[in-house]
């Protein structure tokens, strides 16, 4: 590990110099990729940095204890050697906490795709609170919601809602919401008042930039057609609304929300490009015999990975088994200790892989 360490300070120190160099300074792409570079290894040298500084102090103490001291200045010197090692043990952890691999999809917009699944109405009003749980955490993050396509019920909920969220880090922190979301309670449209089981499917993708996907323009077909609103009425008498079809993949992306036929084209091809960046991972995935799932789960749509239960107020995490007794909070948008707790058990089970 320190041998690792020290190579990328010495990086990070070549890479400080290239900084200030007149030629790539000149050459904007050049400098803004080596200061990306530099930013990214900051973190870790600074760890390094002091963890080298304690290390120093450590030895300084052991040595003075080898000398005759007073009782009262051998006791401070103790004290002090005490916290050091504390703070060494606590530097390490935190050290290969630092050099696990990056998930190079962290830092990206995220794309989240909201349906709902088993349940009907209720399910597809689940749906929403869904999308409105995310919208007001990313609102409390300063991070930019834009709708990119959305398919109504009569009574507000939606059998398919699409955003994109804006903000340096986002995919990191939504990345383990992809799966099953199942909610316990009495629906709206229930007047008997009888508790019911329904669930929604959420899918969580990094924002493919061009230079991820090449689309083939002749890969595409483009219809265009009027956009609708809830139960089909017609919202929009001017043929704005875009269907794109991959045909490679069938894979079939519709916007309608902007008035602006391109505008709803960029939207579509956004999403496409999410969506063929994600196969093209999990094909690569698929390949690699030694990937295993992490102790928080695959990503898979499929699995069921919490459930909101409304009578009693509780949500429960079930791939890390954490409850939470703050139901309503947790809708308006508090899921940090989630996230918080799943990205921890993330990096526990990578620790345990490299051991």
């Amino acid at each position: 590990m320190l041998e690792k360490l020290q190579h990328l300070e010495e990086r990070y120190e070549e890479l400080g110099a290239l900084l200030s160099d007149p030629d790539v300074i000149s050459n904007q792409s050049e400098w803004q990729k080596h200061a990306k570079a530099h930013a990214a290894l900051t973190e870790v040298v600074a760890a390094y940095r002091e963890y080298k500084d304690v290390l120093q102090k450590i030895k300084e103490n052991q040595e003075m204890l080898e000398d005759k001291l007073d009782p009262e200045f051998r006791e401070l010197v103790e004290e002090d050697l005490n916290e050091q090692e504390e703070k060494k043990e606590q530097l390490e952890s935190n050290l290969k906490i630092l050099l696990l691999p990056k998930d190079p999809n962290d830092e990206k917009n995220v794309i989240i795709e909201i349906r709902g699944g088993t349940g009907g109405e209720e399910a597809a009003l689940f749906a929403a609170d869904l999308l409105k749980m995310y919208s007001r955490y990313a609102e409390k993050q300063g991070w930019k919601v834009e709708m990119l396509s959305a398919n109504y019920t009569d009574i507000g909920g939606f059998k398919e809602v699409i955003v994109m969220i804006e903000g340096k880090g986002a995919y990191s922190r939504f990345k383990f919401e992809s799966g099953v979301h199942r909610v316990q309670r009495i629906p709206a449209t229930e007047s008997g008042g009888r508790i019911h089981t329904s669930a929604s499917t959420v899918a969580v993708l990094p924002e493919a930039e061009e230079v991820d996907i090449d689309i083939n323009p002749n890969d595409l077909r483009i219809d265009i057609f009027c956009s609708s609103g809830p139960g089909g009425q017609s919202v929009n008498t001017t043929q704005s609304a875009v269907r794109v079809t991959h045909l490679p993949t069938g894979m079939v992306v519709s916007c309608q929300d902007e008035k602006s036929q391109h505008k709803n084209k960029d939207k579509a091809l956004k999403v496409l490009r999410a969506r063929l960046l994600e196969k093209a991972e999990e094909e690569q995935a698929g390949e690699m015999a030694s990937v295993r799932k992490t102790m928080v789960g695959s990503g898979d749509r499929s699995e069921r990975i919490r459930t909101y239960n409304y009578p009693q107020g509780r949500v429960t995490d079930h791939r890390i088994g954490l409850t939470l007794y703050r139901l309503e909070a947790v809708m308006q948008g508090e899921i940090d200790e989630f996230i918080d707790a799943l990205v921890t058990s993330d990096q526990a089970e990578k620790l345990k892989r490299m051991e």
